[in-house]
């Protein structure tokens, strides 16, 4: 059955029926002119909202309805993991043809809740409308803390520069799922790539662990890239942000696929985006302590690219012999 024939009212039926019961800190969730929620006491709130369109953040003849769901949500999940801070409660905006399925809007909303569940975030509310193009989505979720959030602008002049995961993996999957020929790759490496960029995983077991750590100081998620995001850092903080390329961790998988396609894997890295690794700057006396707690936590490695230091506000990336190298900017919105 197409949504034209099962309406508005009738939808919102459906996905009440598909989200389920109302959970913990939920007064009145969907079905009312708006939510009702109770706070953690003494908790900072935490908001953040993402669209996710089609043709710009994901193809339909490449990412189902539940792939779609899944980044939809794991994207803003991302957001809250990069303050240091716990996801609770998300409202869903959803706009689609006509002619949609109705089985898609539920394969929709059960990827979505799937990247959720883990997390115990529950979704309280939203909209639904008619799209005259393609698919788009927007997720609002709200998060807390209860300490300090983690900015983009608390940098210091001598602070390392880390990362978490590997670096390639999404950027990798996109070029797999937009290449004319299927790559000569082992399915498992070309399936690993694919699924990096249809189903990221947001690292808020991460995020929260660092987010309450002794000696981080400005923390970020990667969805743009590298080059952007690092960017961001240090134009906020006012500092320059120095990476040594050959510490890059970048990814096996990325790797393969960087040299079966004739790509750079250093461009898949840097500027490739949608990695939603975390990048922290910290203190260099805790930098041990932090790695090994980490891994000890979450089992997220992490790996030493850089450090910051005083000047011109930006980002100098290095090659082995210590020379300057341009290696572009990430994806930014509006720019060609």
């Amino acid at each position: 059955m197409r949504l034209e024939r099962l309406g508005e009212r009738g939808l919102i039926r459906r996905i009440r029926h598909t989200l389920g019961s109302d959970g913990p800190g939920v007064r009145v969730g969907i079905g009312d002119d708006a939510a009702v929620l109770e706070p953690t006491p003494g908790a900072w709130l935490l908001a953040t909202t993402d669209l996710v369109i089609e043709d710009v953040h994901f193809r339909r003849r490449s990412a189902g309805p539940a792939d779609i769901g899944w980044k939809a949500m794991a994207v803003n999940l991302s957001d809250i993991a990069a303050m240091g801070g716990t996801p609770r409660f998300a409202l869903v905006a959803l706009a689609c043809p006509e002619d949609t399925e109705v089985e898609d809007v539920d394969l929709f909303y059960e990827g979505l809740t799937a990247a959720a569940a883990p997390h115990g975030v529950r979704v309280v509310g939203g909209d639904t409308g008619a799209s005259p193009g393609g698919w788009i989505a927007n997720v609002t979720l709200l998060g807390e803390m209860l300490g300090q959030p983690r900015l983009r602008s608390d940098a210091r002049p001598g602070d390392l520069i880390a990362v978490s995961g590997t670096l390639g993996r999404a950027a990798a999957g996109l070029s797999v799922l937009e290449a004319a020929r299927r790559p000569d790759l082992p399915d498992d490496v070309l399936d690993e790539v694919a699924r990096a960029h249809l189903r990221p995983i947001a690292r808020v077991s991460e995020g929260k662990w660092l987010g309450s750590a002794e000696g981080v100081h400005a923390l970020i998620d990667l969805s743009d890239g590298l080059a952007t995001d690092l960017g961001h850092i240090a134009a906020e903080s006012g500092v320059t942000a120095r990476v040594d390329l050959p510490r890059l961790p970048i990814s096996v998988s990325a790797r393969a696929v960087a040299q079966a396609l004739g790509l750079d894997p250093l461009e898949l890295a840097t500027t490739g985006g949608e990695d939603y690794e975390l990048l922290f700057t910290a203190d260099p006396s805790a930098i041990d302590a932090l790695t090994a707690g980490l891994r000890s936590a979450t089992g997220a490695a992490v790996t030493l690219i850089g450090e910051i230091s005083p000047g011109t506000p930006g980002v100098l990336f290095l090659d082995a012999a210590g020379r300057a190298v341009d290696v572009g900017q990430g994806y930014e919105h509006f720019h060609g």
